[in-house]
């Protein structure tokens, strides 16, 4: 993870043309070196099919990769997770850590042909991420105001230090939009939120709802000779089967994310015109988790959640579902984060010998004895809707908790519907989702357990309603720390809180391994992966 002297107060200037050398020589060799060639149209996988490109609204993985290559950020990242310009050419911290100046890249232009301008981070920042983005509240707390001393010059001025906010900047996170397109109106009802206007290096052509998204070549991209691509096809095929034989086929070049079913990675990993990568997911910590609606009267009893984190073998399911592809969770923060000291296993552990013995004895004690069909409750679970191996672990699921006297419904609904029943209707008992953690746990931790970040019809926040004054003191106390011992050891006491309440259920830390034709080339040029453009990707003749 990242180095986090990186984000110390401290004066910096990155030079775009630095930044861009260290990304070639950084970047993923793949192929023996080959001269790039210019045209062809790149297919890739995404699954499911997004339910809208409004991606500074809605935080579902299934949208970055395709609005991350018509939206741009003020920054990518590299390799060694250290951030590197993009939309900003380069940029200045103050030694208070409390300003950030950023110089942006003249002559570019939107889509529409409208330039680029300050203005247009100040209303992305400050009119659309920190009102509706899902992030916005949490990772721009301390964002007071985006001054624009000029047009080429954005301030960021922050009520306190922010020592994440620099690894949060990228496409995916928070997209710079064109401040004319969306000035008053509602972002999620603007005429663009289906057909999106940015910078990037292609722009939006076609969606054919049901089969594809066409993305075509931006011929004014502010990056000279890029993008080489003429187009990218984004396609939406909802069976797994039929996904990993377009691959097979060559019909498709590229898949990421849980596009390919975990099943079928080792036979297609053996497939002489396919290879696979696991680069490119190091800003992603994906985890598989649990979450328990806690508004729900039995599910508001901590020793019923407990029990069901001890009815679950964790390492049967990345043997058995995730064939491999996973490790064992321990609690909310992933092990990635073990480099910055932030991760600690000295939790509550639930992997032990007796767990079965230890849950049904917590659902005696919380009042729920076993009936005469030896049944203590039902319950429903929400199957996550982005692959198959989301339904073969909630069958899983329900064999586990059947042994603690639990019967589990599994119930499965196209995304709109169940992201509208586990986030806005909040009508669920049990939702299967997983989230990604970004490089900072600020990024894609926090929103799920701060009680600030209980936001209805925002989708994969707080939807427990779990609300901890310790936790909510101790994260919000870890933003602000620039120490980083002292704040490792704030998430070391957060961590050991929440999982002794267990609002949800940490499963599996996923990793997650993309399947590329071998006649496509530099796709992966960053830890970003699937989630930055694809300007340098080429097709072999």
């Amino acid at each position: 993870m990242a180095d986090t002297a990186s984000i110390r107060p401290s004066r910096r200037s990155v030079l775009l043309a630095s930044a861009f050398a260290a990304a070639a020589a950084n970047a993923e060799a793949q192929t023996p070196a080959r001269t790039p060639v210019r045209g062809g149209t790149m297919v890739m996988i995404v699954n499911p099919e997004p339910s809208t490109l409004a991606t500074y609204a809605v935080s579902a993985g299934n949208i970055p990769p395709v609005t991350t290559q018509i939206y741009e950020g003020l920054l990518t990242y590299d390799w060694d997770l250290k951030p590197a310009p993009a939309l900003a050419k380069s940029w200045e911290i103050s030694e208070d850590a409390k300003t950030i100046t950023f110089h942006l890249q003249e002559g570019v232009t939107f889509h529409n042909g409208q330039a680029f301008t300050s203005a247009d981070v100040q209303y992305s920042f400050m009119e659309v991420a920190k009102k509706v983005n899902p992030n916005g509240p949490v990772i721009l707390a301390e964002l007071e105001a985006v001054e624009t001393p000029d047009p080429m010059t954005a301030v960021f001025k922050l009520a306190n230090p922010a020592p994440y906010l620099m690894m949060t900047l990228s496409a995916n996170n928070i997209p710079v939009i064109c401040k004319s397109v969306f000035e008053g109106t509602a972002p999620l009802n603007n005429p663009t939120a289906n057909r999106p206007i940015g910078t990037g290096p292609f722009k939006f052509g076609e969606w054919n709802r049901g089969q594809y998204i066409r993305l075509d070549r931006n011929e004014r991209y502010w990056k000279p000779g890029f993008p080489l691509l003429n187009r990218i096809i984004a396609r939406f095929i909802p069976d797994a089967a039929t996904r990993s034989a377009a691959l097979e086929t060559g019909e498709a070049h590229f898949a990421a994310y849980s596009a390919v079913n975990a099943a079928d990675i080792r036979r297609m990993q053996a497939n002489p015109i396919l290879d696979s990568t696991t680069q490119g997911y190091a800003m992603t910590a994906a985890t598989s988790v649990l979450e328990f609606n806690m508004r729900r009267p039995n599910l508001a009893k901590k020793e019923v959640r407990q029990a069901i984190c001890y009815a679950i073998d964790r390492q049967f399911i990345v043997d058995n579902i995730l064939y491999g592809f996973a490790k064992p969770a321990v609690g909310p923060l992933s092990s990635v984060f073990a480099g910055q000291g932030f991760f600690t296993d000295q939790v509550r552990r639930f992997d032990v010998p007796d767990r079965l013995d230890i849950a049904n004895r917590l659902m005696d004690e919380a009042g729920f004895p076993r009936g005469p069909n030896g049944v203590r409750m039902s319950l429903f679970l929400e199957i996550n809707s982005f692959g198959e191996q989301w339904l073969r672990q909630g069958e899983y699921l329900k064999q586990a908790l059947a042994q603690i006297g639990i019967n589990l419904t599994l119930r499965s609904e196209d995304t709109a519907t169940w992201l509208r029943r586990c986030y806005t209707d909040y009508d669920f008992d049990i939702n299967e989702p997983f989230y990604s953690a970004g490089a900072d746990p600020v990024v894609g931790v926090h929103r799920h357990y701060v009680s600030s970040a209980i936001r209805r019809g925002t989708t994969f926040v707080n939807n427990k309603d779990y609300r901890s004054p310790v936790v909510d003191q101790l994260m919000d106390a870890a933003t602000r720390e620039l120490v980083p011992a002292a704040r490792a050891a704030l998430y070391h006491q957060a961590q050991q809180v929440m999982v002794e309440d267990c609002p949800g259920a940490w499963l599996c830390e996923v990793q997650y391994v993309s399947i590329f034709n071998k006649k496509l080339h530099d796709h992966t040029i960053g830890p970003l992966g699937a989630y930055q453009a694809f300007e340098r990707a080429w097709l072999e003749r």
